[in-house]
Order: C-alpha cells, then structure tokens, then sequence
C-alpha cells in the first residue's frame, strides 16, 4: 500500500474521538465569528476551548514552525491564511478556518467556511458548491474504489460550475501523523490511481476558486492567494474507509443528514 497506515479498529476508534471532539470546536465557533472580530481572536477562542475544554492538543501549532493552532484564510485566500490581530472581518467576508486536533495519540483535520453577514450572491454560491464538491468526493470513496474517483468527482462538479481547482494542495492521509500517506488529490481521472481499502484514513479537502486555478505565496512564506485575486473557497473532512463504504470522523451534527441521502 506504499507506505500507506491501515488503521485498526482501535485506533480508529481513538482517531474518531479526536474528530468528534474536533467537530465540537466548529459548534462553540458558530455564533462567535462574526464582523468585527480579528483573525487571532478566532486562534484564541479555539486554542482556549481545545486546550482548557477538550484537554487536547491543537496540532498544528508548532508543526513546520507554525505558531498558532489554526489557519483563517480570508476571502481570496486559499489556504494556510495566518492569524492576524489587524485582520478584522468584515460584512461580505468569506472565510475559511481550518483546524487540527490530537487526542490520544490521534489527530483529526477539518475546515468549514463561515460567511460574514450578508455574502453576495456568487460568494454565496462558490461557498455551497465547493462544499456540494466536499461531499461528491466522500461519497466516493468505498472499499474497492480509487483514489482517482474522488478526484473526478470534485472536478467534473467543480467544472459544471464554472469553477477552477487548486492543484498544488491536497487531502492526505492521517493518523499519528499530520500528514501521512496517500496524498488525495481533487482532480483526476475515474478508475484511476491507489485502491481504496478498509482502514485507510485521510482528508478530503477541494479548493475552488472562481476564476484561474494559479496561486502564489506572500512574503510570509504561509499564505496562498489567488493569483487574479478571485475568491476562493475550502472544505475539509477526516474520512476512513470502512468495510461498506466511508465513516466521516469529522461529521458536524448539522451534516448527519447529508449522509443519508
């Protein structure tokens, strides 16, 4: 399985306790970001909640040199946005928060976009359709599929829309580790690439953006932007495959219903 980790179903156990915990931290989030508050306040509610609360780890802070426990990518922002105490939301923002957690030895990666006030109407509709290619690509995945699958599912709806997909960037398998083997990407072909087996855990996160699928990093050495300064939107789950299909670790209590359609 190249170098891929099946988890067993203790330790799967263990990592979907890291992701129920984790999904926790969006629900005390919800009704706290709002406009007006700065990017770093957001970092501190969830360090707070996940350290003193949850008594886990946030952990992506310290991974790579990274000093905060969660990244907050704003508008054309496509990923890893930094914390900042002089970036404060504003009415019409769109922003993507995306966290890490560890507990018991297991971590859990999730994000989800949360809209500021009132979005307009294409900010609106990249945020639901990119979450619309979230779940195509979950719904993808069963034992005896391919990792190509999901990937095809993402960009064939990503497309339909009128929508590019961020290549550089992809989901990754995780357990004891951040980042382990496979990567997933959110493009590809069907029937194509690794076979999907009972035990793998890894993300799924597509990014869209509304014009060209280029991107650079600012100066800061973290931050990913869209090239043409377009907007751009992230969803992100923890998925294991199961014996009958797919276990999403991450699952909100909002989503329950998603999964039985």
């Amino acid at each position: 399985m190249s170098g891929v980790q099946l988890k067993t179903a203790e330790e799967l156990a263990l990592q979907r306790e890291a992701g129920r915990l984790l999904a926790q931290v969006f629900a005390m989030l919800d009704d706290k970001i709002v406009a007006g508050m700065s990017t770093l306040q957001i970092n501190e509610l969830a360090e707070h909640y996940i350290v003193d609360e949850l008594q886990a780890r946030p952990a992506s802070k310290g991974q790579y040199g990274f000093a905060y426990v969660l990244n907050t990518s704003v508008n054309d922002v496509v990923c890893h946005g930094v914390p900042s105490a002089t970036q404060l939301l504003k009415e019409g923002d769109i922003v993507n928060v995306d966290i890490t957690l560890e507990k018991h030895g297991f971590i859990a990666d999730s994000s989800k976009m949360y809209g500021i006030g009132e979005l307009s109407l294409a900010a609106r509709q990249l945020v639901d359709d990119c979450y619309s290619a979230l779940w195509l690509g979950i719904k993808a995945v069963k034992p005896g599929a391919r990792l190509g699958d999901i990937g095809f599912a993402i960009e064939q709806f990503a497309r339909s829309k009128g929508y590019s997909v961020v290549r550089e960037y992809c989901g990754h398998g995780i357990g004891r580790d951040m980042h382990e083997a496979p990567q997933v990407l959110h493009y590809g072909a069907a029937g194509t690439g690794m076979l999907l087996k009972p035990g793998m855990v890894f993300t799924i996160e597509p990014m869209l953006n509304q014009g060209s699928a280029k991107v650079k990093t600012k100066k800061d050495g973290w931050t990913v932007v869209t090239r043409d300064k377009k907007l751009s939107a992230q969803w992100e789950h923890t998925v294991a495959v199961t014996e009958t299909g797919v276990d999403v670790l991450t699952l909100r209590p909002e989503e329950q219903a998603i999964l039985m359609r």
